[in-house]
């Protein structure tokens, strides 16, 4: 059960999320690799789940910026995808979401997609809420936490 005593701040681990999956034939396409549409699926669920946690609320999808495919997964593969918010704004946040692919009997790891996914907030009548802040901490966090606002404002020129 989730506590509604929302922190006013927190920091990127506290909502990190890691979720794994199978490549089964059914997520493949005829070729046995797997179809970018159900990795975005997976992707999203995981960047949901990362954001309600950080929200302490719903949060639904608003944009996904940047897909990177970078290497096909097969069937059989085991998909591990790692969600994390990189900023949060006022009533948003963006949450970094990478995937990687490992084969079941060599254990050989690779890297299958990467994208932005930004989540907006909801109250119990389904309008933007505020979120807490996020407190980057290592600096690769604070590296992330720069430029989401970059990639923000560039977004917002277009």
């Amino acid at each position: 059960m989730f506590n509604n005593n929302r922190p006013s701040e927190k920091s990127p681990a506290a909502s990190e999320t890691i979720m794994t999956e199978v490549v089964y034939p059914n997520d493949a396409n005829p070729m046995g690799m797997l179809q970018g549409g159900r990795l975005v699926q997976w992707m999203d669920t995981a960047s949901a789940i990362c954001a309600q946690t950080h929200a302490g609320r719903i949060a639904v999808t608003a944009s996904i910026d940047k897909v990177e495919f970078k290497n096909p997964a097969k069937v059989g593969d085991i998909i591990s995808i790692n969600a994390k918010v990189t900023r949060a704004f006022e009533k948003s946040m963006e949450v970094h979401v990478r995937a990687w692919s490992r084969k079941v009997i060599s254990g050989e790891v690779f890297a299958v997609s990467e994208a932005y996914f930004i989540f907006v907030a909801l109250d119990d009548n389904a309008n933007p809420a505020p979120v807490p802040k996020l407190r980057p901490e290592s600096a690769e966090e604070k590296t992330n936490y720069k430029n989401a606002l970059h990639r923000r404002e560039r977004k917002k020129a277009l």
